[in-house]
């Protein structure tokens, strides 16, 4: 055999091992750790401890702390103002549904109340006007105030009772001879003659002033606890054309005490004397701040 037919050691171009073929060799990975360096921990996620939020907890935290806008503040305000519209709507459609629901003589009666009120005011705000010119045109200024100031002290003590009063107005005379009329159908005639426009009222005796009270006794009725009985005499201080209207609307005081078996008569007269007084009471605390 020749030398050439001898095996030799097999290397990179031995015929034991293909060509190309290079052993793999021990290469150490990039991010192994040094010999002299300790090795790092490995970082864990924070959220593997926290327990699952419920839906509860995440509204809660979607809601709070609020994140309000602009936009979302004036659609808010339009919405409030809407509600308040609609609240004002229904309230007075509530009113005016009470007012559908009344008989003819009530909405009579209430439209010429009205009217008798209307005219009232005017007539003092007139009068009110003309003290003001007066006073701005009076070269003595000083007196003219002086004189209204006595006319108003006059004017206050006819609405108090501690002056005698006279003027046009009427005279409503009741009769139950059945002793059916009560204390609370004199109180509804003492209120339709205020409303409209009595200035001063005295029944069988007795000044009528804002604190006055009826109540019923054996036999009659009482009025501040003095005890008058029938026939019922109202003197009224006023303007005739607008009290008798009062009295006989339809549904009104004249035809409710006729029901109850009273006869009922009222006389205009161009001078109603009002003699009847209250004591003038001296309040205990309340002083002038003029």
């Amino acid at each position: 055999m020749s030398t050439n037919d001898s095996p030799e050691e097999s290397g990179p171009g031995s015929a034991g091992q293909p060509p190309g073929d290079v052993p793999p060799q021990d290469v150490p990975p990039q991010d192994a750790p040094k010999k002299d360096e300790p090795a790092q921990p490995v970082p864990t996620p924070v959220q593997a401890d926290r327990p699952e939020e419920t839906g509860r907890q995440r509204l809660a935290a979607g809601l709070w702390p609020p994140r309000v806008s602009r936009a979302q503040l004036i659609v808010a305000l339009l919405l409030f103002v809407l509600g308040l519209g609609l609240a004002i709507q229904v309230r007075s459609n509530s009113e005016s549904s009470a007012l559908r629901g009344a008989r003819q003589e009530d909405l009579v009666r209430i439209l010429d109340e009205l009217d008798g009120r209307t005219k009232r005011l005017e007539e003092e705000k007139q009068a009110l006007e003309d003290q003001r010119k007066e006073l701005e045109s009076s070269s003595n200024q000083a007196e003219e105030a002086r004189r209204q100031t006595v006319e108003k002290e006059r004017q206050l003590g006819i609405l108090a009772g501690t002056v005698a009063a006279q003027g046009p107005g009427i005279t409503l005379k009741i009769t139950d001879p059945t002793g059916q009329v009560q204390s609370d159908q004199l109180l509804d005639t003492l209120q339709e003659l205020r409303a409209a426009g009595a200035e001063a009222i005295q029944i069988n005796g007795v000044r009528i002033v804002a604190g006055s009270y009826f109540s019923d006794e054996n036999g009659g009725v009482a009025i501040d606890g003095k005890k008058i009985t029938q026939p019922y005499e109202f003197r009224v201080i006023g303007k005739p054309q607008d009290l008798e209207p009062a009295l006989n609307i339809p549904g009104g005081v004249v035809q409710t005490l006729e029901k109850e078996q009273a006869t009922v008569a009222v006389t205009r007269s161009a001078k109603i004397v009002v003699d009847a007084l209250r004591a003038a009471k001296q309040p205990d605390y309340a002083r002038s701040s003029s």
